[in-house]
């Protein structure tokens, strides 16, 4: 049984990026979007115009300094390797308790599809909040180029003023 990671969260959280499971390489780094090939961090870094690196400690600054929580959907599965479509006993996060903890949080993206499906089978929607899907940023994502991706991830932005 694979465990997912704590939030990256405050108090003034306002949004909420879902994934669904850490994939291998982000596990063993204890990183969110650990893979190389995973533009997330990317794409976070260039939505709010700011210089790339590599140092999560900075990374996580940023998100927070945006008041954007980021969060899976699972806290636990099987999985063999890191595909979604190899998830099985999925056990999602007890999401109740979290936006009951974070109040300010309206605005809920998944960073997939498969995200947002697992979230609706295993959790189901809260009508207080705005939800948005966004493209994977996985490197396995090909079916939109990078500058497609970013155009629809920049509705982070909007919602971040």
């Amino acid at each position: 049984m694979k465990t997912a990671f704590a939030p990256i969260e405050s108090k003034n959280s306002k949004m909420l990026i879902l994934g669904t499971m850490p994939g291998e390489r982000s596990i063993e780094l204890n990183q969110y979007y650990g893979h190389k090939g995973n533009q997330f961090w990317k794409l976070i870094f260039d939505i709010f115009n700011q210089p790339f690196t590599d140092n999560y400690a900075d990374r996580i600054s940023l998100l927070k300094n945006n008041k954007i929580a980021l969060w899976d959907v699972l806290s636990h599965c099987e999985r063999e390797g890191s595909a979604d479509s190899k998830i099985k006993n999925a056990i999602p996060n007890n999401f109740k308790e979290f936006y009951k903890s974070h109040p300010n949080i309206k605005y809920v993206f998944f960073a997939s599809k498969e995200a947002e499906k697992l979230y609706n089978k295993h959790v189901g929607l809260f009508a207080e909040h705005d939800f948005f899907v966004l493209p994977s940023p996985s490197g396995a994502n090909a079916s939109k180029t990078y500058q497609a991706k970013l155009v629809e991830w920049k509705a982070i932005l909007k919602v971040s003023q």
